[in-house]
């Protein structure tokens, strides 16, 4: 990668890029069910606004769309929103080129969110950053909203900025962001790749 191109890499995001189309074949190949089978129940009945912040390839925003929820799908790196976009076209959902922690085009909107989705994103950021990012989130929720959190625990590709995020440090913030904590669980990988590697998972519910 060229220097002017380092330059322009979002903080946390490094690595996704030269990895993306790898990265496509594998977020697909794991339905939303398993992947998010620990907090299923806490997804709405009825149609609602949905925030999938690090929105990846898309496969959660499709399946939302297409269970009626309208979602908006944030995601930073540009070959993965093109590749998202291109594999899951839906009028249910709207792809926006933004990152934690400051999200200033999202909180731009002045919208706020049923649910809002975490997955795989939280660990990118350095400490500075979710103190930072976690009140930002908070003000998204809808009143009664949920945040959805899903915490990766163990071994990381070499190129990606990864920091050791607790589930008790994710709550305390939460917390101080005006947010009560409602699920805490640890759960293996649905990823055989990561789950033979051992990673786990911290599968985390706030809500407003």
């Amino acid at each position: 990668m060229a220097a002017s191109e380092q330059a322009n890499v979002i903080a946390g995001t490094e690595g996704y890029s030269d990895d993306a189309n790898s990265l496509i074949a594998r977020y697909e190949s794991v339905s939303f069910t398993e992947k998010h089978a620990a907090v299923l129940h806490l997804l709405p009945a009825r149609p609602s606004k949905v925030l999938d912040l690090g929105a990846g390839t898309g496969a959660d925003a499709a399946w939302l769309a297409e269970k009626g929820h309208w979602v908006l799908a944030v995601e930073p790196t540009d070959p993965l929103r093109a590749a998202a976009s291109a594999l899951h076209p839906s009028t249910r959902i709207e792809w926006l080129a933004d990152s934690l922690p400051s999200l200033r085009k999202t909180m731009a909107r002045e919208e706020s969110f049923d649910r809002v989705l975490i997955t795989a994103v939280w660990m990118h950021l350095a400490k500075e950053e979710r103190e930072q990012a976690m009140p930002n989130v908070a003000s998204l929720l809808a009143p009664d909203g949920l945040l959805i959190m899903a915490l990766r625990h163990g071994p990381a590709p070499a190129n990606r900025r990864v920091f050791d995020v607790t589930a008790e440090e994710t709550i305390e913030l939460a917390e101080r962001a005006g947010l009560k904590n409602t699920l805490k669980l640890r759960t293996d990988s649905a990823q055989p790749i990561n789950r033979q590697a051992g990673v786990m998972w911290s599968r985390l519910a706030f809500q407003k």
